[in-house]
């Protein structure tokens, strides 16, 4: 193992338990007798009460849209599967604050931990419906085959042969669906639902109180690895791997009649329209009910230009810090690469004002040239998506076998030369996707945005939010908007990236 690797990747490990590191220091000098008092309080109880339901309610929903929806578009003939399964992925363009607004302005009265679901259901079914969909075109249908053979019906087969194959994508979509839904601020503002995170965020603006928020954020931090050993029980250690003779091929897709086949298109159809077709609708109609005035052309372009600039800063640097830890993981499997990616992975999970609040207080107390810098915006931007760079390197770099590399040097190429003509470029469409997935996050990130961007700054999220917090819809708009036709090609991107991992 190359030492300077080792050392990028062991220092870009511990810059990313920096919020972790602050949430302990900071909880044990509060004092157990402050920290009591803060936390066992009606208002926290309220606020673990919200949360958790939320939770609670909204991961399973998303689970069973997720599952049907793959299922209906992977293994049915339901008319237009490849349009539905393109269209399935697309909510995830729409940033769950552009949806809350987009709700709350279509119904007004729409609030409370009702609103939270249906709003927060609709922003994330679709992390549940893309690696599920994906498992889908990759099973061999044998097994299923095999089953009702044996004289099981359907839905048995279902249940019992093809859901315990899904455990791992169901598994890791709603931990991702967990984590947003705590992480989630500007969705829940909009319909005056109270989390740990938007009472963080009111918290911070409105005494700078540090130790009333990080005592917040320490049970959001327990909350989030609560969530992770969960996953990690529920994954298991089972085998899903096919071992054994012959080739697998795809499943014949099950006819679903002339009595079911209306009903699988209007559950399609409806969940398009909600997910999709609400959003567009509402920010169309007041980009008309605005007119022409509400294109300020100098702050638009100012906010598309910085938010760009943003993006794929973020994304070519959190690429460049993933890679280490990616090459480790890859070519020098271990404990070590595995502690390694256990740190990346429990630290970014943490949601962005836990994280937003670490950088804010490091940055003052022993860095302070940095703090309201666009270093520190790119620092955080960094942690908080770095594995979606990472499990796409990673991904890149195994199919670029040791073994080419050392050919290339047989052949007389240097350790370097070799790296950049063989290595990286196998690894390149990899790399460029997991840059994408970056771009996408920091376009539609919004809190540690807000608390760490320098004074001055106005990304697209920020101007949305300031107007929008301002009742200015029509003004907002435009803002919400541009961040939809930004985000639709990545969503693609990651559409089209799980059918290459499919296989198809």
């Amino acid at each position: 193992m190359p030492l300077p690797l080792a050392v990028t990747a062991v220092i870009v490990v511990v810059i990313s338990l920096i919020p972790l590191g602050y949430v302990i220091v900071e909880s044990v000098d509060t004092g157990w007798a402050a920290a009591s008092a803060l936390l066992f309080r009606p208002r926290v109880r309220e606020l673990l009460a919200n949360t958790v339901m939320l939770v609670v309610i909204t991961v399973p929903i998303c689970v069973a849209i997720g599952v049907a929806a793959a299922w209906l578009v992977e293994r049915t003939r339901v008319f237009g599967a490849k349009v539905w399964a393109v269209l399935l992925a697309a909510p995830l363009a729409v940033p769950a604050f552009v949806n809350g607004y987009s709700w709350v302005t279509a119904i007004p009265s729409l609030g409370g931990l009702r609103g939270g679901v249906l709003i927060a259901t609709l922003s994330y079914f679709p992390l549940v419906y893309i690696p599920v969909a994906a498992t889908l075109r990759r099973l061999d249908p044998a097994v299923e085959e095999s089953a009702r053979g044996l004289g099981i019906g359907p839905w048995a087969v279902f249940f019992r042969v093809v859901v315990p194959q899904l455990r791992l994508a169901i598994a890791g979509g709603a931990l991702l669906v967990a984590l947003h839904l705590l992480a989630e601020y500007g969705a829940f503002v909009f319909i005056r639902f109270d989390t740990f995170t938007t009472a963080i965020f009111e918290q911070y603006q409105s005494t700078f109180n540090g130790a009333a928020a990080t005592m917040l954020a320490g049970v959001l931090v327990l909350l989030c690895l609560t969530l992770l050993v969960i996953e990690a029980v529920v994954r298991g250690s089972a085998r899903y791997a096919r071992i054994g003779s012959g080739a697998a091929r795809p499943a014949v897709p099950a006819e679903l009649g002339w009595q079911y086949s209306p009903i699988a298109l209007v559950f399609l159809g409806m969940l398009i329209a909600l997910s999709l077709g609400v959003p567009i609708a509402s920010v169309l109609r007041w980009l008309v009910v605005g007119g022409s005035a509400v294109w300020e052309w100098d702050e638009v372009s100012s906010a598309l230009l910085q938010t760009l600039g943003f993006g794929i800063a973020g994304a070519v640097i959190t690429c460049a810090l993933a890679f280490p830890v990616a090459w480790i993981s890859i070519r020098h499997r271990g404990r070590f690469s595995r502690v390694l990616e256990g740190g990346t992975y429990i630290s970014s999970s943490l949601p962005g004002i836990v994280v937003a609040l670490a950088f804010v207080t490091t940055a003052i107390r022993y860095a302070n040239p940095l703090y309201q810098t666009v270093v520190v915006v790119i620092a955080a931007y960094a942690l908080l998506f770095l594995p979606r760079a990472l499990v796409n390197l990673r991904a890149g770099l195994a199919q670029a076998p040791v073994g080419l590399d050392e050919a290339a040097r047989s052949l007389g190429l240097s350790p370097l030369s070799s790296f950049f003509r063989v290595t990286l470029r196998l690894a390149a469409p990899a790399t460029a996707a997991g840059g994408a997935l970056v771009f996408l996050g920091i376009v539609n990130e919004l809190t540690a945005t807000l608390l760490l961007a320098p004074t001055g700054t106005r990304t697209l999220s920020m101007q949305f939010w300031s107007l929008s917090s301002e009742i200015d819809y029509s003004g907002a708009a435009p803002y919400a908007l541009i961040m939809i036709v930004l985000s639709l090609p990545m969503t693609y991107v990651l559409f089209s990236q799980s059918k290459k991992a499919a296989g198809l």
